[in-house]
């Protein structure tokens, strides 16, 4: 079950969903408004690997805006931190952001029960595109939770994206054992 505009006010209220900076005119019917951060990153190398720390490089957004180029692989970050204590956060795309052909995740639109953090953003475009921090660039859409939660994300000993941060994060895939 998707939460509606009243239950996410109520929600928050509660202290169960937490949405910093929040403004009530980005609350939607059944769904939060997110804007993408000054930040961006790149990945240094060309090439990635599964295996090792693939380090990235962060440049902010200049006021006339940043042109995306299709085939590249850009990281950005909302300007929103959240937190989910009871619920399953769900981040999608806007359709008007998608229309101008920007992705803004490849598989990454869940969250967890305990996630508390801004998002990292996996953009890709389809053609060049001028984009803007503060645009919005996605929604979040949060989803009733069945049944007890036994390890909240931020308490998890192994979650990989638990430090706070105002810039894109890299992958963290090498962390795992495979």
């Amino acid at each position: 079950m998707i939460l509606s505009d009243t239950r996410i006010l109520e929600e928050i209220e509660k202290g169960t969903i937490v949405i910093s900076p929040y403004d009530r005119k980005y609350l939607g019917t059944n769904s939060y408004d997110v804007h993408l951060g000054k930040y961006l990153a790149t990945y240094k190398d060309r090439v990635l690997d599964a295996r090792t720390h693939n380090e990235i490089d962060h440049f902010e957004i200049p006021a006339e805006g940043y042109v995306l180029q299709p085939g590249t692989l850009y990281l950005g970050v909302t300007e929103e931190y959240t937190e989910t204590h009871a619920h399953v956060p769900f981040l999608e795309g806007k359709s008007s952001t998608g229309r101008l052909g920007i992705d803004i995740h490849a598989t990454a639109g869940k969250g967890d029960v305990g996630f508390c953090n801004t998002w990292t953003l996996e953009i890709s475009c389809a053609q060049p595109v001028r984009i803007y921090a503060g645009m919005p660039i996605g929604q979040l859409i949060y989803f009733v939770v069945e049944g007890e939660v036994a390890t909240l994300y931020n308490k998890k000993g192994n979650a990989k994206y638990n430090n706070r941060t105002i810039k894109p994060v890299e992958s963290m895939m090498w962390r795992n054992e495979f």
